[in-house]
């Protein structure tokens, strides 16, 4: 049976890659779609899908891996109308510095039209 989990990749030394670990935590598009957003503060999940475009099967995926990878946080609210909200944990919130600097970067190296 094989396994989901993409393959380490280490160095010559067999030293893992800091930054390719990282990427393969959260380098999707959806991941970055859903961490950027969720850096506003918490969303319901169709807000989600509105605001990153995703459709439902791929966000509910995306929510659930970062669920697990411990950067999302889920909370169901049981009144009525039952909702569940979103939010980042504090690894998921940690991830705000690396934004601010990809935004920064993008300012100077990227041409982007609004």
């Amino acid at each position: 049976m094989a396994s989901n989990t993409p393959p380490t990749v280490s160095d010559q030394t067999g030293n893992v890659c800091p930054v390719i670990e990282s990427i393969e935590q959260v380098g999707s598009k959806w991941r970055l779609a859903v961490l950027h957003e969720l850096l506003e503060g918490e969303h319901r999940f169709n807000e989600l899908k509105r605001a990153t475009g995703a459709n439902a099967r791929t966000l509910s995926r995306v929510l659930d891996d970062l669920g697990e990878m411990g950067f999302v946080n889920r909370r169901l609210e049981e009144d009525a109308p039952v909702a569940t909200y979103y939010s980042l944990t504090e690894k998921g919130e940690s991830l705000e510095p690396v934004f601010a600097e990809i935004e920064c970067w993008a300012g100077s190296w990227l041409s982007l039209e609004e």
